[in-house]
């Protein structure tokens, strides 16, 4: 593209496309990007940047992967998409039967939906009309972790944290939902028992009105890239069973290899009512997410003729089941853990040397989650320059710098941009 042609889009982007969390009057700048392939993202005037968020952690298998193409090019000469009331399809078909034999045994029916929040909204939905189907109508509230985000809809706001999360400028808008302390135990670090105590508490006094508890397992992700201990998790099963709550697993973020399982919750073994899935279900090819539910769930909502009061119009598109179910095949035959593995051993290595520096309060690694905490807010504008500078992408937020990659990424490209993220953490020390 002609620089002349690169001006003119930026200039039109710049006074006409409002980006996310950015002012539309004041935007952050952006970098055209002309096409993308494996982990590189290769902008329109020529330089190329190496990837070190998956497209928001969705790319799992990097850009223009030839199976995921073929995937796509076969469905739409069959048919892009058709509405899901009273249609079947074998994409979706094949997907769901996937779904359902990679999750926890109990999860036995898939909803399919447009995207993660909306996945999160259908979790709420069924948990809420599930105790409606059991005569207990006044089980209507979340119960949600602080640290926590689940979407930026406007029930996924609500059970997104009040006060510190990115959405408390809704909160007379909102739903008002219920909150218990972030669980503070580390991943790695020995389990602190009272680590539940607010939990436990919360739940003697506010059960008979709550639906379910939301949560990310292990990772608390846009809300502060928190990595919590699997006990937490255990005890928040065992406290759901004890006070008749359901529990809600959001792991679009985490869900397909991320932190080292196939899915966090495997690393508590423990099974939820409701789960979420979103992100790398494509492979970052297009939007798709699936809310999957326990047969008791499913049944008690369909009880007495109920049926479950949602449908979107994208509804299991077959285009997107087709793109996900090569997705699913990609992930298992490129042995995932052993990828995953080879990255959280690289990044522990190369990011530990930021430890030391006085702009850095914290360093944490898990998966191919790489995390390093800063002690004061990053200037994004300032950070992007820096990063397209040395040719790779890294897109910090508040005071975190932080890396998902594609799990397709060579070792070599990792310490390229574990590199530049110890330069950047370097010059805030200066």
């Amino acid at each position: 593209m002609h620089i002349e042609d690169q001006n003119m889009a930026l200039d039109f982007d710049r006074a006409h496309i409002w980006h996310p969390y950015t002012s539309a009057t004041h935007p952050l700048p952006t970098q055209l990007v002309e096409s993308a392939n494996g982990v590189r993202l290769c902008l329109a005037d020529g330089r190329e940047l190496i990837d070190g968020m998956a497209s928001w952690w969705c790319a799992i298998h990097g850009y223009n992967h030839p199976r995921l193409n073929e995937a796509a090019k076969a469905q739409i000469d069959k048919m892009s998409h058709v509405m899901f009331g009273g249609i079947t399809h074998q994409p979706a078909i094949d997907l769901c039967r996937r779904l359902i034999d990679i999750t926890p045994a109990r999860l036995q029916h898939v909803f399919l939906a447009d995207s993660g929040s909306i996945s999160v909204e259908v979790a709420m939905k069924m948990a809420v009309q599930y105790w409606q189907a059991k005569a207990k109508p006044s089980k209507v509230k979340m119960l949600s972790l602080r640290g926590g985000y689940h979407g930026d809809t406007f029930a996924a706001m609500s059970v997104c944290d009040p006060d510190t999360g990115m959405h408390h400028l809704f909160n007379n808008a909102v739903i008002k939902q219920l909150f218990t302390e972030r669980p503070q135990c580390r991943f790695n670090d020995e389990f602190d028992q009272a680590s539940t105590d607010d939990l436990e508490r919360m739940l003697t006094k506010h059960h008979h009105e709550i639906a379910a508890i939301t949560l990310e397992p292990i990772v608390q992700g846009a809300g502060g890239m928190w990595f919590y201990h699997p006990e937490y998790l255990t005890r928040v099963r065992e406290l759901c069973d004890r006070f008749n709550v359901l529990l809600i697993a959001d792991e679009i973020a985490t869900g397909f290899g991320r932190t080292g399982k196939l899915f966090a919750c495997e690393w508590a073994n423990i099974e939820p009512d409701i789960l979420c899935l979103g992100k790398a279900l494509t492979g970052g090819y297009m939007t798709l997410a699936a809310t999957l539910a326990s047969a008791e769930v499913a049944n008690g909502i369909s009880a007495n003729g109920g049926v479950f009061m949602h449908g979107p119009t994208f509804m299991g598109n077959p285009l997107a089941c087709a793109v996900a179910n090569a997705s699913i095949d990609v992930l298992f035959e490129n042995d995932w853990h052993k990828n995953v593995s080879r990255i959280e051993t690289k990044l522990e290595k190369e990011l530990q040397n930021a430890k030391a520096l006085s702009s850095v309060e914290d360093v944490r690694v898990l998966g191919a989650i790489g995390v390093i905490e800063m002690k004061k807010a990053i200037d994004t504008v300032a950070a992007q320059a820096f990063f397209v500078k040395r040719g790779v992408w890294v897109r910090p937020f508040g005071k975190l710098l932080y890396i998902m990659p594609p799990y397709s990424i060579s070792s070599e490209e990792l310490s390229m941009v574990c590199l530049a993220m110890i330069e950047f953490a370097q010059e805030q020390t200066a």
